[in-house]
């Protein structure tokens, strides 16, 4: 689990994703749509969905590659 997790809107890029699992040290962000939690993408998501299929990290959306409406559970 990441004590402080990080959230991108949907629209934000596969590269402003992977800058931020980066600088933070974490291997997924939250994807959100006007607030609200839609997704979640991780560094496999950009791995296989992104890189092995050729799309380009600075314009392709969290929206193309993001597992969409996750499951969640309070503590």
């Amino acid at each position: 689990m990441t004590a402080r997790p990080r959230a991108l809107p949907l629209d934000a890029t596969l590269f402003e994703a992977a800058r931020i699992m980066r600088d933070h040290g974490i291997g997924d962000v939250l994807v959100t749509f006007s607030g609200r939690l839609c997704g979640l993408v991780t560094d496999r998501d950009i791995v296989i969905r992104g890189v092995a299929e050729n799309r380009d990290a600075a314009h392709t959306p969290l929206s193309d590659v993001c597992t969409a409406q996750p499951v969640t559970l309070g503590p």
